[in-house]
């Protein structure tokens, strides 16, 4: 069973992998499908499910409410975490003509209103901004943010992309602080650990959330050079984990970070929710996760 954390002082408790919903629609799912995917996910421990306003062609939100509205007291075991932010050209606006951003008070609080009814909830447990908007200020941000944790419609608020000073300066603005920064993280992409990102992490006692943990796949294209250092490491070290897999290890070697990453998987296959799972029993001996660092670069430690 998957542990819980607290990813903030006085902020939510996740489980320790969370179930992302990206690609959630790309096999189109029914809301039955939805549902067991969610049951097998709460079976497991996987007790957290993130979204975006703008997954699924903005559909996403919606069809996970269906999902959610087939087992009456299914929402109430779960938290959910959804994003807004992000607006491209699609059908659904055809007014817009340009990709863009906005994070101003007045649309935050109109995107978690549409995702309150979509999502079928009184409440969201976490509401991230999913991208810095350049030109909306911190102060209007905030003061979207602080308004609807004080309204209780969202429980905490966090940020995804956002670089260690433009958290800071958020979050200087913030009634309550913010609870995490999710941010691309995996083996092949390891700027969080360089960038101050995690060191901040640490700092304000917080636990990021790391999308795209096993780089969209490229962890395992044996036509790299990288994907066929890991796939001899993990080889080489598999039998002192169960013979776990890359997919495994790889999950494994993010949560063994101190800032303590939560995962977001992605997958849509039941069976491979399943073997994600596992890697939260995994604990990796110092010399193998570095084993896999250097698999990864190509190159030995500075």
């Amino acid at each position: 069973m998957i542990p819980r954390i607290q990813i903030a002082p006085n902020g939510p408790t996740l489980s320790r992998m969370v179930y992302g919903t990206w690609r959630m629609l790309d096999d189109a799912p029914s809301a039955q499908d939805i549902n067991r995917r969610l049951n097998l996910c709460l079976d497991l421990g996987i007790t957290t499910i993130d979204g975006a306003e703008i997954y699924g062609g903005y559909a996403q939100e919606t069809a996970l409410g269906a999902g959610l509205a087939l087992s009456p007291g299914l929402r109430d075991r779960l938290e959910l975490v959804t994003k807004s932010g992000i607006y491209i050209p699609h059908p659904s606006a055809p007014g817009r003509r340009v990709a863009h951003y906005d994070v101003t008070a007045k649309r935050l609080t109109e995107c978690a209103d549409a995702a309150l009814k979509r999502l079928g909830t009184d409440r969201i447990d976490l509401f991230l901004v999913h991208r810095p908007d350049w030109l909306t200020s911190i102060d209007d941000t905030a003061e979207g943010l602080n308004a609807l944790l004080a309204s209780g419609k969202i429980a905490a608020a966090g940020v995804s992309n956002y670089s260690p000073a433009q958290y800071a300066a958020l979050n200087s603005r913030m009634a309550q602080p913010l609870a995490t920064n999710q941010v691309e993280f995996n083996l092949l992409h390891m700027d969080p650990i360089y960038d101050g990102t995690f060191d901040q992490a640490q700092t304000e006692r917080t636990r990021p959330m790391a999308w795209s943990p096993l780089a969209g796949g490229s962890l395992f294209d044996a036509s790299s050079a990288a994907g066929q250092r890991l796939a001899a490491e993990a080889r080489l070290i598999a039998p002192k984990y169960g013979d776990a897999t890359l997919e495994q290890l790889a999950y494994a070697w993010i949560m063994a970070h101190p800032s303590q990453p939560l995962p977001v998987i992605g997958t849509n296959r039941l069976e491979r929710i399943k073997s994600a799972a596992k890697a939260a029993e995994i604990v990796l001996e110092r010399e193998d996760w570095f084993g896999l660092w250097v698999a990864a670069k190509g190159h030995g430690i500075p």
